[in-house]
């Protein structure tokens, strides 16, 4: 049974997850805050979170970014602020999705089943083989990528794209259908999703980010893998 964290610190809202996670065959684990939040994921290594983003002690940001220092759990985040800085902010900073209150259940349950069908999907086609286009390596068995021999530390979406960019090189994706192919639903034509990971994505396996040898922008298209 998949275990999944819930922490809000709306008793109520926490009730309504909780409930309805249940019904729908999941385990759940459930904080208040965002200190407790961090520490019963630490512990107890469960399969997804649904972090609140408004919280006590510690807020959503913080905990995710902390998480990422050392899980790539999953993170699904919840908000009521519908404002495009802070949805980007929670994506950069490791956050897999998030989602705007008030919600529906039935989305909610809809992404939460996404996330771990391809995290579940991501450890079945494993295989020991081993990707490698000039720097970079994602050793598929083991879910883990390399540039240069050094392990870097990618979240789950971040994985999903590069590996998916890697395998097709040269083919140039439009942001539409990486949304499509990755996330399972439709993003209601918020395309910024990509960019946003994209941008990390560099970051983390760039030189020079600036100056992208692999992840390359097609103006006015979306994006390619180029060696």
């Amino acid at each position: 049974m998949q275990k999944i964290l819930i922490v809000d610190d709306e008793e109520n809202i926490v009730s309504l997850i909780d409930y309805n996670l249940k019904s729908a065959g999941f385990q759940t684990l459930v904080a208040f805050n965002g200190r407790d939040g961090l520490s019963t994921a630490l512990e107890h290594h469960p399969d997804l979170i649904i972090l609140d983003l408004m919280l006590p002690k510690m807020d959503g940001f913080d905990v995710v970014r902390e998480l990422r220092k050392s899980s790539s759990i999953p993170v699904l985040m919840l908000t009521a602020r519908s404002e495009e800085f802070d949805r980007v902010l929670a994506l950069e900073l490791g956050a897999d999705d998030y989602l705007i209150k008030p919600f529906s259940v039935r989305e909610l349950i809809a992404r939460v089943k996404a996330i771990l069908r391809r995290s579940a999907g991501n450890k079945e086609e494993a295989s020991s083989k081993m990707l490698q286009v000039g720097s970079i390596t994602i050793d598929e068995e083991k879910h883990q990528v390399y540039v240069d021999e050094k392990e870097i530390d990618l979240t789950t979406k971040e994985y999903d794209l590069l590996k998916l960019l890697m395998t097709n090189p040269g083919r140039v994706f439009s942001r539409e259908k990486l949304l499509e192919q990755l996330w399972d639903y439709e993003y209601f034509g918020d395309t910024r999703t990509i960019d946003v990971h994209i941008r990390h994505l560099r970051k983390k396996i760039e030189e020079d980010a600036a100056n992208p040898r692999y992840l390359k922008t097609v103006w006015g298209v979306g994006y390619k893998f180029g060696e």
